[in-house]
């Protein structure tokens, strides 16, 4: 993947996420709260942070990242390093030694905030849809009784 589109959906990310703050405020100051509205409001702020933390960690890791500093140039037995091998889900990074050995680098926090943040969005996007088929409309009812 690119580096300018990773880029580009970072910001997104970052932008999505910004303005569903300011609607979740501007919803709580409005008295009639549609629970499943703020439901949706709320799953599309996991979601797209979710994004943007991990489009944080992938194109940290296209750019060099901290990684490669993780790796020292001899293991312990001796070995010469003989490459990084990256992986992109999740995100690690291995050192590779001349006798075989890895050593295996994981950023667990990027890989714990976006499956956090990603299991969150499903939730609220479920709880969403649940509270909405839950909704009466007073209107529809009418008709069908009269």
């Amino acid at each position: 993947m690119p580096v300018p589109l990773l880029g580009m959906l970072l910001f997104a990310g970052l932008a999505t996420a910004g303005a569903s703050v300011v609607t979740v405020v501007l919803m709580l100051n409005t008295p009639p709260l549609a629970l499943s509205r703020l439901c949706a409001v709320l799953a599309l702020f996991s979601g797209s942070s979710a994004a943007a933390v991990y489009c944080y960690g992938l194109l940290s890791a296209l750019l060099g990242g901290p990684f490669p500093g993780l790796c020292e140039d001899r293991n312990l037995s001796g070995a010469a390093l003989e490459g990084v091998v990256q992986e992109y889900w999740p995100l690690r990074s291995a050192c590779v030694y001349a006798d075989g050995a890895t050593v295996e680098r994981v950023p667990l926090s990027v890989s714990v905030l976006v499956c956090l943040a990603g299991g969150l969005a499903v939730v609220l996007a479920c709880a969403g849809a649940v509270l909405r088929g839950r909704v009466v409309h007073p209107v529809a009812d009418r008709r069908t009784n009269s």
